[in-house]
């Protein structure tokens, strides 16, 4: 739990009275300090419509004791490095993040989709200085927590969970000059006694979308969990879960291009029981009301909603998990496969946290050199695997 410094008085993050705390602190235009180091750490607040969340400065989440849910490994670990400050913008004065996104929320009718070629990208293309569809789910999945794991989670993440802190994440981002969460839709649970209700709010925001603007037809964001994906009657769809009366149709094209980019993810969700596949998606409402995907990217996460690339980060991820460790995920955002992260940082080690790698089998020399370079030149302490070379070392010991 944490404790902030406001004024001349601490406080925890759970007291009722931090709301009131944070609303006097935000119209004084000062800063609260995050305790979990001596002296504390300047933090920030930020106001989305009537609440007040208390942010990390940029930039400074290595700053925060590892315990602290205010604590980020070092952004090089992850994909994070290549688009923090340029594809996403903090500005702690005004309490908002910029978002520059590579897809389009937009299509023209003379508009078509990119041609597949042999370069891997994260959906249809890739720009490291903007977010890419996977990058822009990685980073919500990054803000809402989920790529965290502590003992106290256990049981606690249902689609309910999810739904919540993804959308309160998206809170305080703006991209292409307006708010996030205002072109998201995310499926609410699933209540058989409130589906006409559920279906009422579903139609009101998204035929916000469903008249053309200036000759251009608007797109939406979806974030969903993938239940199946199925032939239409022309063409094929994505059934999302808790959204039984509304499907995603796809054409030929992009189904085509959706199975070979993510095959590896379609067949990890398929081998391994227990596994969630999760979509994120651009996509229109056409006159009739039905909605189609322009653009797509999966990802696989855990049954812990822990997102995973291989069944060898899996086997990390549950070896963790199991012995109750705490720990962070590293997102891959737009980086390609051929480029090195940390699986994860285990924060629960001292004096520093350790960064976790994993070397598929078959890694080419310059992968291999590229893991070499990323732990020779990083403060935290490495655990390395080489996967299918040699059986899983012992995790990282804990404090005595």
């Amino acid at each position: 739990m944490a404790v902030y410094q406001i004024g001349n008085q601490s406080i925890h993050s759970d007291d009722p009275a931090l709301p009131e705390a944070l609303a006097a602190i935000y119209a004084a235009k000062q800063r609260p300090l995050c305790l979990c180091r001596h002296p504390g750490i300047e933090m920030y607040v930020a106001k989305v419509e009537d609440k007040y969340f208390i942010k990390r400065m940029p930039n400074s989440g290595g700053d925060h004791a590892p315990a602290c849910d205010s604590y980020e490994p070092p952004p090089e670990l992850s994909g994070l490095g290549q688009v923090i400050g340029t594809a996403i913008q903090e500005n702690p004065d005004e309490g908002t993040t910029a978002l520059k996104f590579d897809f389009s929320l937009s299509k023209g009718a003379s508009r078509s989709a990119p041609a597949p070629s042999g370069k891997e990208t994260d959906s249809v293309k890739t720009d490291g200085n903007k977010l890419t569809l996977r990058g822009t789910l990685h980073y919500l999945w990054e803000e809402a927590g989920f790529n965290r794991w502590a003992p106290t989670m256990a049981g606690k993440r249902s689609w309910y969970v999810i739904r919540k802190y993804l959308l309160q994440a998206a809170e305080d981002k703006t991209a292409k000059g307006a708010s996030l969460a205002g072109m998201l839709y995310i499926p609410e649970s699933f209540n058989a006694e409130k589906k006409a209700e559920i279906t009422q709010r579903r139609m009101a925001q998204m035929m916000r979308i469903a008249a053309p603007e200036k000759g251009a037809r608007r797109l939406m964001l979806v974030i969903g969990e993938v239940k199946e994906l199925a032939q239409a009657r022309y063409g094929h769809k994505i059934v999302l879960k808790h959204l039984p009366d509304c499907h995603f149709m796809m054409n030929d094209d992009i189904h085509k291009r959706l199975l070979k980019r993510f095959e590896i993810e379609l067949g990890l969700w398929d081998a391994l029981e227990g596994s969630h596949l999760m979509m994120i998606g651009t996509f229109s409402i056409g006159a009739t009301g039905v909605a189609s995907l322009e653009e797509t990217a999966l990802m696989c996460v855990t049954e812990h909603w822990i997102p995973f690339e291989s069944t060898y980060e899996k086997l990390v991820l549950d070896a963790l998990t199991q012995q109750n460790r705490r720990f962070m995920k590293g997102m891959r955002y737009n980086l390609p496969s051929t480029r090195p992260l940390a699986c994860a940082v285990a924060s629960d080690t001292e004096p520093e946290p350790t960064a976790m790698y994993v070397v598929p089998p078959g890694a080419s020399d310059d992968y291999l050199a590229a893991v070499d370079e990323l732990v020779a030149g990083s403060k935290l302490v490495s655990w390395v695997w080489k996967a299918g070379d040699e059986p899983m070392p012992p995790l990282p010991a804990l404090p005595a």
